[in-house]
């Protein structure tokens, strides 16, 4: 009789061990789940940032070529540190990051205002794949980001006889100056020295 209570309690603890067997594996997909859209949101958001960047980026570059046109006229300087005299064009570049970045542009638009910069939204080309949620198989991540472009030199301002013998010292960030020769033009700041392009935190925007 010993024996068959045995047999019985195994028998009773089978159908117990499958169900929490079950359990364990529902969780286990689930968490895969949550795991598999995350991923998806991730490379969204790394797909935006490298598209606003990249726009930022190109436009940036613009405007150093601009201030190096312009470099025998300092009065046109600041507008130029400001944003001005270039078209925000960089939303092609924009495409070309968020494609390397296996997702889709939905939307580029330039900001005005100081810092100028981009507004990028982007879509995942990938979807989020097999899941046990319902609905969510082929669902994409869309995200967005906004890249800055912020002037780190500030321009003596030129005194009312300026002209194009004497340049205007530049001071630029972490205290570093460029005294301009306009007679000697081969050592300039490049854009990095010019501009600090960046992504803005959400407060920032």
């Amino acid at each position: 009789m010993t024996r068959l209570r045995r047999y019985d309690d195994a028998g009773q603890a089978f159908p117990i061990y499958i169900t929490v067997v079950a359990g364990l594996l529902f969780l286990a997909f689930a968490f895969l789940a949550v795991g598999q859209a995350a991923a998806n949101r991730n490379g969204a958001q790394t797909a935006a940032d490298a598209a606003a960047l990249a726009a930022a980026l190109d436009t940036r570059d613009k405007l150093t070529d601009k201030w190096v046109e312009n470099i025998l006229d300092p009065t046109k300087w600041q507008d130029i540190f400001d944003g001005g005299g270039v078209n925000f064009d960089g939303c092609a570049r924009a495409d070309e990051l968020a494609a390397q970045n296996d997702a889709t542009r939905l939307g580029c638009q330039a900001l005005a205002g100081l810092p100028p910069g981009y507004t990028v939204e982007v879509r995942t080309n990938k979807t989020v794949g097999d899941s046990i949620v319902p609905g969510v198989e082929g669902k994409q991540s869309t995200e967005t980001a906004t890249a800055v472009i912020d002037s780190v030199c500030r321009p003596e301002p030129p005194g009312e006889d300026a002209n194009a013998d004497v340049l205007p010292k530049l001071t630029c960030k972490g205290g570093v100056e460029w005294n301009l020769d306009p007679d000697d033009l081969t050592d300039l700041p490049g854009p990095e020295d010019l501009f600090d392009v960046h992504l803005a935190k959400a407060n920032d925007e």
